[in-house]
């Protein structure tokens, strides 16, 4: 039995540690903060902005959108003071002196300003503090002067707004009549619980943003209704991914909920914190993220095309009716997948296209064998560990088949196509310069209109 000096003494020895702990841990969040530069910062506040809307919080294809405009006019900005790189598609010239974190922040303010200008106070808010960071009057040494932060603040607006001009008329907005599918075995139709038509038909055919069109990548097509590997991939669907399946593990289930949540803010995340792990500079950061995004934006392109063209059924429709084509295919009518199946086509799984481009961007910079952690955007709190960006990957295909959403042959294909779309960017865009500074994608600099995501229409 312990003394009541014993006791005072574990408790006073608790006390200490647990004060180390936390002097440890504020010193980890203080590298972190510090180890934050205007990029990172703001592709922070872009999540911010996208989950507090309501519109585009659920919406990888909108969010996409959103940090892929803000990316390319902060690279652009900052490029264009720099010179180091061919543009994107601002080839103004910047003025002398101007300061690159002015314009990477205003770029980034203006363009989430005009995405999401019901949030203009709390934009401001962020403006405001990280401007902070520039005044002279901190004594810090990365401090500028008055001069050049407005020079910067000038310029960041200007090449915003080019881009946002340019893009405002790219098709993403335009209304395409409902898309709604067919009734033959096989084909794509309205899915329970809303039987709404296609989200987004307007993305299969827009101008993408890098890639030559949108169907540079398309695949083969899915599997046919009587082949082997048809067979073979509704199986292992309607096995594990049944809202009642008994074969699906307690993990399993949790990998297909924390896969769940919007995939744009998750490579976003990915990308910051492997960004800030690595110490890369603020002109590494500012194409990094431009060039990821332009990859994730164009992925979504291309994988709308793919299924706009294949119109491939999902699993909710394909295992209660079950054509007799196959004899290896029985149908189930009571059928239900564990999670609520998104409003497209199958084929090709969006979540893979999406990861795989995004994953083959940060895998081009910082090699496939590196480690990060990730919380989940759809279960709040709760954070895995991948020591690959390969092995996430291979989760992720797992994700939405224990989701009964998704056959693996479009998670297969749809992660072809991503690192496929990934090494076209990674060669085609922001090359190095060598003294040609004309913008690789458009030369125009239009007068565009608003583009706000905030009342976005995925039936448009």
């Amino acid at each position: 039995m312990e003394t009541s000096f014993e006791i005072e003494k574990r408790a006073s020895q608790t006390w200490l540690w647990g004060a180390v702990w936390l002097f440890a841990l504020s010193l980890m969040l203080s590298a972190a903060s510090a180890a934050q530069d205007a990029v990172t910062e703001w592709n922070l506040n872009a999540e911010k902005a996208v989950l507090a809307n309501s519109t585009v919080s659920g919406n990888a294809v909108i969010t996409a959108r959103v940090y892929l405009l803000m990316h390319v006019a902060v690279f652009d900005a900052i490029n264009g003071i720099e010179q180091r790189y061919t543009p994107y598609h601002v080839d103004l010239a910047a003025p002398s002196g101007a300061s690159r974190r002015a314009a990477a922040i205003e770029a980034a303010y203006t363009t989430l300003l005009s995405l999401f200008p019901s949030q203009k106070s709390a934009l401001d808010g962020e403006l405001a503090s990280s401007l902070a960071t520039l005044s002279a009057d901190n004594g810090d040494e990365d401090s500028e002067d008055s001069q050049s932060i407005d020079l910067g603040l000038a310029w960041g607006q200007k090449v915003a707004n080019d881009i946002l001009g340019w893009r405002s008329s790219d098709g993403f907005n335009t209304a395409s009549p409902p898309v709604t599918g067919g009734l033959l075995p096989g084909q794509w139709r309205p899915t329970p619980p809303a039987f709404q038509s296609m989200a987004f038909p307007q993305v299969a055919t827009m101008l993408p943003y890098a890639i030559a069109s949108p169907s540079q990548f398309r695949p083969g097509g899915p599997p046919a209704l009587d082949s082997p590997q048809y067979a073979a991939n509704f199986n292992e669907t309607k096995t594990l991914g049944s809202a009642m399946s008994a074969s699906r593990t307690g993990e399993q289930t949790l990998i297909a909920n924390y896969w769940a949540g919007n995939a744009s803010v998750s490579w976003n995340r990915v990308a910051s914190s492997v960004a800030i792990e690595h110490h890369t500079t603020l002109s590494e950061n500012a194409r990094l993220f431009a060039l990821m995004n332009l990859a994730l934006g164009d992925a979504t392109v291309a994988g709308w095309d793919s299924k706009l063209h294949f119109m491939s059924w999902r699993p909710v429709t394909a295992i209660p009716l079950a054509d007799s084509l196959n004899p290896n295919t029985a149908a189930d009518p009571n059928w239900t997948p564990l999670l609520v199946t998104p409003r497209h086509p199958e084929y090709v799984s969006a979540h893979l296209i999406f990861s795989s481009a995004s994953a083959g961007v940060l895998a081009g910079y910082f090699g496939d064998d590196t480690t990060f952690s990730l919380e989940s955007v759809g279960l709040p709190g709760v954070f895995r560990t991948y020591n690959s960006f390969s092995s996430a990957l291979d989760e992720v295909t797992l994700a939405r088949i224990y989701a009964g959403i998704h056959f693996r042959s479009a998670c297969v294909d749809g992660r072809t196509m991503g690192a496929a779309i990934a090494q076209y960017v990674l060669e085609h865009v922001a090359q190095p310069d060598h003294g040609e500074q004309r913008g690789q994608v458009s030369h125009d600099h239009p007068e565009g209109q608003g583009l706000s995501l905030e009342n976005a229409d995925p039936d448009n």
